[in-house]
């Protein structure tokens, strides 16, 4: 049996209301990215990273444009520590890009990393200790004086042997558990540290607000970082940082609140692979940017690409739902969504909109890599005849009239519903042309000729039915007319010719191909289709109308 009364907050508000980030309603500009996957997400692999696939990774994440890297703790493990030493080595740091590495405030462990720093053209060494209460109690069993000392006392090491060792140094200070602590202690120490640094114009000093285990409701967290950004010292000379975890499902929101908020700095990793339910997703912060017009300064534009290579690298599955990059997030199965999608996909091509508003999908799937076809319209027994005629028309060219539009996806639908499963762009095509082109029995059109008497067109059509050919003439007040005409007299079947559409086509070697579409009621009742192509409109109007002909002659 489940109990709550065991549960309660392990949370502290700040001790003046913190809450200018509610006046706010969009971040304006992209935070500064670290990526921490080398580290805080390899670490939580069921099997690490080999050297070779953090190499891999590494060069994806350069690739995406990342210019902070946090690429291991190298007291941690050897493969740690000759990794970062071959990215230095073999001078795999390009000009523009830092490295970053952690260690916790221990004397052996911070000289440890700076032996593995050494020649660093660009490195941020980052140093952490825990200053929740429940740390402090439980783990340490020190007072609030004894945590920070220990805090002051790394930050005098990592000062000193900078000093002393050869490379080019920054810091960067985590209060780690600091959702755990009270903001006015976790302020204190952060103050103590800073202190020792001494940030000034050329002496940045990173200040990281991890959030190691959520417990609270986002906005907390984000009045909690407000505290700290208004009364840090050396504000100017100190970069804010958040590096969030993802236990209550929220990081993604207390990222962006924390930043509303008076961060800066944002350590997270792509797709959110983190200790227990995770860090904060990089992707979908970013992306959630992008969408709302803000530069996010990460290259995602081959979103397929990069899923693959984070895959293989670390043998996790992005889900299928993840947003942005999973493999149904633009999916619409739905006939209702799928019919938006389509009528917002042709207002925008007629309003010809730079902006985009198709309902549905808040963002171009073409921006990051993915198809209309293959990714946003999909076809099972759910499905529509605007979504599969959006399909249709994008993906083949052929723009379908309402009614016929609406009877191919019924006959979609129920082969989907039969067979039970997803219909691709390909069989769909297959469908339509066997449905609608390949009528060719019983009768078939063999040869037209066409005489203009005045307002009157003049027909001999060969028809072939069974193998056996007739030529009968008919008349008309157009080709399509006369065609239908001699068609009547040769079957003696009596029906009206309700729809009849046209449109030209661009085949592969550019010859100009011309498709109909005829429909066919009978006064029994029922509409029954066909479709003709062909380089002559009007023979492409004579296929049509023998192919639906062809198709009243089976169904009755």
């Amino acid at each position: 049996m489940m109990n709550a009364s065991k549960y309660s907050p392990g949370y502290y508000l700040p001790p003046e209301d913190c809450f200018d980030w509610v006046k706010k309603d969009r971040i304006e500009k992209s935070p500064l990215w670290c990526s921490v996957d080398l580290r805080d997400g390899n670490q939580s692999l069921v099997i690490p990273m080999s050297f070779e696939e953090k190499m891999a990774f590494y060069k994806l994440l350069l690739r995406v444009g990342f210019k902070e890297i946090e690429v291991g703790f190298p007291a941690a493990s050897e493969t740690e520590y000759t990794f970062l030493r071959s990215l230095i080595e073999r001078e795999l740091i390009p000009a523009d890009v830092t490295v970053q590495v952690l260690t916790q405030c221990r004397e052996h462990i911070i000289r440890k990393t700076f032996e593995a720093c050494k020649g660093a053209p660009s490195a941020i060494i980052h140093f952490y200790n825990s200053v929740s209460v429940a740390q402090r109690e439980q783990v340490f069993r020190k007072s609030r004086e004894e945590v920070k000392q220990i805090a002051v006392d790394g930050a005098k090491l990592v000062k000193q042997l900078a000093s002393e060792y050869e490379g080019n140094f920054r810091f960067e200070y985590s209060p780690e558990s600091f959702t755990g602590a009270e903001p006015e202690y976790a302020l204190e120490v952060c103050n103590a540290v800073l202190d020792v640094l001494e940030p000034g114009p050329d002496n940045n000093v990173i200040i990281n607000l991890p959030v190691t285990v959520e417990m609270s409701l986002p906005h907390v967290y984000a009045s909690q970082v407000e505290y700290v950004h208004k009364h840090l010292k050396y504000r100017e000379y100190v970069t804010l940082s958040l590096h969030p975890h993802n236990d209550r499902g929220t990081g993604v929101a207390d990222t962006e609140l924390a930043l509303l908020a008076g961060a800066d700095r944002v350590e997270g990793t792509l797709f959110g692979n983190g200790e227990r339910t995770g860090n904060v997703d990089v992707v979908t912060l970013a992306m959630n940017l992008y969408t709302h017009g803000v530069d996010p300064g990460l290259d995602f534009s081959d979103m397929p690409g990069l899923v693959g290579v984070y895959e293989a690298c670390t043998r996790m599955h992005v889900g299928e739902r993840v947003p942005y990059a999973g493999a149904l997030v633009f999916a619409a199965f739905s006939g209702s969504h799928q019919d938006a999608i389509a009528k917002g996909m042709k207002w925008r091509e007629e309003k010809q909109l730079d902006r985009w508003t198709v309902p549905y999908i808040p963002i171009d799937p073409t921006d990051i890599n993915r198809t209309y076809d293959a990714d946003v319209i999909r076809v099972n027994s759910q499905s529509g005849k605007g979504g599969i005629g959006f399909l249709l028309e994008h993906t083949y060219g052929y723009v379908l009239p309402a009614g016929m539009r609406e009877h191919f996806s019924y006959l979609c639908k129920g082969i989907s519903d039969r067979e039970h499963k997803e219909l691709q762009p390909a069989e769909l095509l297959e469908i339509f042309r066997t449905h609608y082109f390949d009528c060719r029995e019983p009768l078939s059109v063999r040869k037209l000729h066409f005489c203009q008497h005045g307002a009157e067109v003049e027909a001999e059509i060969t028809f072939a039915r069974n193998g056996e050919e007739k030529t009968v003439a008919g008349t008309g007040n157009g080709s399509i007319d006369a065609v239908s005409n001699a068609l009547k007299a040769f079957t003696g079947q009596s029906y009206r010719l309700r729809v009849y559409t046209e449109h030209s086509m661009q085949n592969q070697s550019s010859q100009s191909e011309a498709v109909a579409y005829i429909g066919l009621e009978f006064p029994e009742g029922g509409m029954y289709w066909g479709a003709g192509q062909h380089t002559d409109i009007i023979r492409a109007g004579a296929d049509a109308l023998v192919s639906a002909f062809n198709n009243a002659l089976k169904s009755r």
